[in-house]
């Protein structure tokens, strides 16, 4: 489906929100990356946390979370405060994130183990989803994220090969399909999810070479949105993709196999991460 934002934005809701995020000393992802439907899912009581801090330690040239400030231990209480926070707004669907702590041992899959745990024992019939970082690759930190049985994995491939030493140069593509892939193979209930932006340089041959490596890695779900300038310390847009672009991309996604895909300007991993599962839920229900 291609989806373009177009609801009513409550702005007494987005101020409540705002305030109640701040009061219980709560980061998301929609305030740190300057994500262009903040207001939007915070009218409508919606958002992504965001744990592990708000001081990534990579330097993705197309994200503008906060790569230079102090580090600190993860918060033990902070994944309390997001299950109490959660509860408080009857959350059904729940998407957690953070910041890449390169710097810790586990990466930080204990602490998303922590929350999601947290989560489940307030509200065991929320739907838990996670977008992760790569964890270097270490298997073993996918199974800590994973024994807590999220029922969504997601994992942002974010751009084609070609582009990651400019635009992604502490990752690597091929140990991102590795992760998606290590988790279907692993835990196959769960659903996988990937996302990429588009309007950074990459032609129409090398985005459908990615899909085409993502359904390799039994990814379920793409996510496909325009990369829009976050700051001007970030690298700039290379082209604006027009909706009937977009539309094709969801055809060719179908075509692959992919369970879902979501498409269009202003779409991004999290938005709408609740409708896009309930159109496919029914396939992994046992």
């Amino acid at each position: 489906m291609t989806v373009s934002p177009k609801q009513k934005i409550d702005w007494r809701k987005l101020r409540d929100l705002s305030a109640l995020l701040k009061k219980n000393d709560l980061n998301t992802v929609c305030v740190s990356a300057r994500c262009p439907n903040k207001s939007e899912c915070f009218g409508k009581k919606t958002a992504t946390f965001l744990i592990l801090g708000d001081t990534c330690t990579r330097h993705c040239r197309f994200c503008s979370v906060k790569k230079d400030g102090s580090l600190q231990p993860p918060d033990i209480e902070e994944a309390q405060r997001i299950a109490g926070f959660a509860r408080s707004l009857d959350l059904d669907h729940i998407v957690v994130t953070s910041v890449t702590r390169d710097d810790l041992a586990d990466g930080g899959a204990g602490h998303f183990a922590r929350t999601i745990a947290a989560i489940k024992t307030d509200n065991a019939s929320a739907i838990m989803e996670v977008l992760t970082p790569d964890f270097q690759g270490d298997m073993a930190a996918l199974d800590m994220v994973m024994g807590s049985a999220p029922e969504i994995f997601n994992h942002n491939i974010e751009t084609v090969p070609r582009l990651y030493a400019e635009i992604r140069p502490q990752a690597g593509y091929r140990r991102s399909l590795d992760v998606l892939a290590y988790v279907k193979a692993h835990y196959p209930a769960a659903v996988t999810k990937s996302g990429l932006m588009l309007g950074l340089g990459e032609t129409r041959a090398e985005i459908v070479s990615v899909l085409r490596d993502l359904r390799e890695a039994a990814c379920d779900v793409i996510v496909l949105g325009q990369y829009f300038q976050p700051a001007k310390e970030n690298v700039p847009v290379s082209r604006y993709l027009p909706e009937e672009e977009f539309s094709e991309l969801v055809e060719i996604a179908r075509g692959l196999g992919f369970l879902s895909v979501a498409a269009g300007p202003y779409m991004r991993s999290s938005y709408m991460a609740r409708e896009l599962y309930q159109k496919i839920k029914n396939q992994f229900r046992s």
